[in-house]
């Protein structure tokens, strides 16, 4: 099991960059994919990015080219860059870990390990 707590949430304005931080505490980090998820009110969850154990990334298409993923396998530590800030990234972003196939990582039912959520709010 990983412990996972989430930081950097905040109102920003539209354009705007804002960097979150996921802490990892418990097994093994390091052989875990870690990936972020979000969840605006009404919707379901949907996935955002995720970086697997080789550090190869994946991206939700309405992410891709504005944020990025990486990741610190000493510190334990997982963040995500989120630039150019739109009112549609307006959510509570989770931080997840879990072992999923490649065909599903993108489902967040693969992953066993959630943090509690940071709220990011985009609006002028």
């Amino acid at each position: 099991q990983v412990q996972l707590v989430e930081s950097g949430g905040g109102l920003v304005q539209p354009g705007d960059s804002l960097r979150l931080s996921c802490a990892a505490s418990g097994s093994t980090f390091s052989g875990y994919a870690a990936g972020w998820f979000r969840q605006a009110p009404g919707k379901e969850r949907e996935f955002v990015a995720v970086i697997r154990a080789t550090k190869t990334t994946h991206y939700a298409d309405s992410v891709k080219g504005r944020f990025t993923i990486s990741r610190d396998n000493v510190k334990n530590t997982v963040s995500l860059q989120m630039d150019t800030l739109k009112p549609e990234d307006t959510a509570v972003y989770f931080c997840a870990a879990g072992r999923p196939i490649l065909s599903a990582i993108r489902d967040p039912n693969m992953y066993a390990n959630w943090g509690q959520g940071t709220q990011v709010t985009v609006s002028s």
